[in-house]
């Protein structure tokens, strides 16, 4: 008997000998760390320029060798560059949309992780010359108004706006970026502007907000993911966790973005 149980012992021993050299191959395998080194180019959306400066530099000190370069503009523009084949690792959309473009043409990796939302204000310039109280107040003659044109997300959710309350407005300019928006406001070129509350706090004193209760029907899903055909995708990953991680939701959150 003792002899049985011997046998039995001896190749369930080798066994696990077998099992655990298959399992520690594997395992030595998949613990090497990825490479986090080397360029990645950043597509965002203009709205986040400056949390994602900030969050570049954060990256690059805790990830010596890396560099991360952005390119900011409108989602929809930055979407048909990336599907003509512009060489992005990451792309960063102000609103499902855009990025729905993006995977539709299956020039993403995975599925797109929500990061942000944000909603939408009205900007006018200091001391409010033109009076401007509420978003029907945007359809008074003689006021300059600029919007976002309505393929750019901050201009769809304008739009959308405008079909809830059943107030066309007639904008003397539709923009291509929420940032060329806030800069005809506060260069003087514009009575008012639709932009996004991220926007109006960056300006800080250069522009009045005036807020109106219709905007918190809309709001923009922020959405992030790398690039198929990246060519530093483990980078491009890791500075997407840290977007999503506790030190980018705080960036984006003491810029005014919401929780997505």
């Amino acid at each position: 008997m003792k002899k049985i149980l011997g046998i039995v012992a001896a190749g369930a021993l080798s066994l696990t000998l077998v099992t655990g050299c298959s399992s520690s191959d594997t395992s030595t395998t998949s613990t090497v760390p990825a490479s986090v080194t080397g360029n990645i180019t950043v597509f965002a959306a203009a709205s986040l320029k400056g949390t994602f400066t900030e969050l570049g530099k954060e990256f690059e000190s805790e990830n010596p060798g890396s560099t991360v370069t952005f390119s900011f503009a409108g989602s929809s523009d930055l979407v048909a560059q990336i599907i003509a084949g512009a060489p992005a690792d990451v792309f960063a959309s102000a609103d499902a949309a855009n990025m729905k473009k993006a995977t539709d043409a299956g020039v993403v990796e995975g599925t797109p992780s929500d990061f942000a939302s944000n909603t939408l204000t009205i900007v006018v310039p200091p001391g409010n010359p033109k009076g401007i109280t509420s978003f029907a107040d945007l359809a008074q003659e003689g006021t300059h108004l600029v919007i976002c044109a309505p393929q750019v997300p901050c201009g769809a959710a304008t739009k959308k706006v405008e079909d809830a309350t059943g107030q066309t407005l007639e904008p003397v300019s539709e923009e291509s970026s929420v940032t060329d928006v806030l800069n005809k406001v506060t260069s003087g070129q514009a009575d008012a502007g639709i932009v996004y509350v991220t926007d109006a706090k960056s300006a800080g004193d250069k522009v009045e907000t005036v807020e109106f209760p219709e905007a918190v029907t809309v709001v923009n899903l922020y959405q992030i993911a790398v690039m198929k055909d990246s060519k530093n995708a483990s980078t491009a990953a890791k500075f997407v966790d840290l977007v999503k991680g506790s030190k980018g939701l705080a960036v984006l959150s003491d810029a005014g973005f919401a929780a997505p």
